[in-house]
């Protein structure tokens, strides 16, 4: 199938980390802005984050000086008093903010800097993952949404389980589409019983399945996981896919479009719009964000946007005004740890002094 090339998931241990005296954007989510002589260790960071983030989070780590000293890495505390604004998809209440899964898979849109890539897997250790959904809860951040690629569901039982995270997860199966759609039911049914709140078609899948005339398969994707009890929405870059559906009476609780402007470096000039999405020279993944956000005028359902931040080329103190000024109900958005703390502010004034013309619909 092709789309999004994920990637393989590389488990590195790193307990040090060092910053430039600059500050990067990776993936939508910014550095810490450092000099050359701070050293920051895993354990300090998460230490501080997370106590500070609710004073309801224990801490500790599972990496560096803390495993030579037999501590636990930290567990998320119930009962934190750190809000965000919330709105509801069917039944579910949800964080305006939503933890983007891309980082914690691996999988990243580099605006063609190859590097980026192995920085964000070697960073992203398995423990630093938890520890991000932990810094999430802390900060308000109550679900995230994320594709099923191998391990994922274990590391979400994992934290849930040991971690004792209550984070709501909103996924998209990756099963391959066969005409019999088997595979997927198979596996929309399995996430479900292990825990999933909503489910979603990943939208480079649903373009495929657009431009090959499978709607009508599309549509029996929506209704199955609806079945299932759980909310079900339809992704996509293309706003061809979320036109089809609504002319097409398509039964989805929600829907997850991308949505971001074009004034940042690598961003196309008209003449070099060829297609719903663009990863290199020009970048994008919102072709027309105007007419998105006209046309989402007359959709009645919640709408959750992503690529916001253009993947690092626009800063959330930018994106996310923009983005719900522009109609968006909802902000997926990827974020390492550090990026949390600020984003979580930054979008909470933004739902406070928001001026829309699309009414809430969630």
């Amino acid at each position: 199938m092709s789309g999004i090339d994920d990637g393989s998931i590389t488990i590195i241990d790193v307990s040090v980390i060092y910053f430039e005296p600059f500050v990067l954007y990776i993936n939508g989510s910014k550095s810490r802005r450092c000099q050359m002589s701070d050293k920051l260790s895993r354990r300090e960071f998460v230490q501080g984050s997370i106590i500070a983030a609710s004073g309801a989070i224990a801490a500790g780590a599972g990496t560096g000086q803390a495993q030579e000293n037999n501590q636990t890495a930290p567990r998320v505390v119930p009962g934190s008093k750190n809000t965000l604004p919330k709105g509801k998809i069917g039944n579910l209440e949800i964080s305006r903010l939503m933890l983007g899964g891309n980082l914690l898979i691996g999988g990243t849109h580099t605006h063609g800097m190859t590097f980026i890539s192995s920085l964000v897997k070697n960073y992203n250790t398995l423990d630093k993952k938890l520890e991000t959904m932990a810094v999430a809860e802390a900060h308000g951040i109550d679900i995230v949404g994320i594709h099923t690629h191998p391990g994922i569901i274990d590391m979400l039982k994992k934290y849930r389980n040991e971690w004792g995270g209550k984070i709501k997860v909103m996924a998209s199966p990756v099963a391959k589409i066969e005409p019999d759609l088997k595979a997927y039911f198979d596996e929309a049914k399995q996430i479900v019983d292990d825990g999933v709140d909503a489910i979603f078609i990943w939208g480079a899948r649903a373009e495929q399945m657009v431009g090959k005339g499978r709607l009508a398969d599309l549509l029996k994707m929506v209704d199955f996981a609806k079945e299932l009890g759980v909310p079900s929405g339809v992704g996509a870059h293309d706003l061809n896919v979320i036109k089809e559906c609504e002319k097409n009476k398509c039964n989805a609780d929600f829907y997850v479009k991308t949505l971001h402007h074009h004034k940042y470096p690598t961003a196309p000039r008209p003449e070099q719009i060829k297609g719903p999405y663009s990863e290199v020279s020009p970048s994008y993944w919102c072709s027309c964000p105007d007419e998105t956000i006209e046309y989402m005028k007359t959709v009645e359902k919640p709408w959750i946007a992503f690529k916001t931040m253009a993947c690092g080329g626009i800063p959330a103190k930018d994106a996310f005004p923009y983005v719900l000024n522009g109609g968006v109900d909802f902000i997926w958005a990827g974020m390492f740890d550090f990026d949390i703390p600020d984003d979580a502010r930054i979008i909470k004034e933004a739902v406070a002094s928001a001026k829309r013309d699309r009414p809430w619909r969630g």
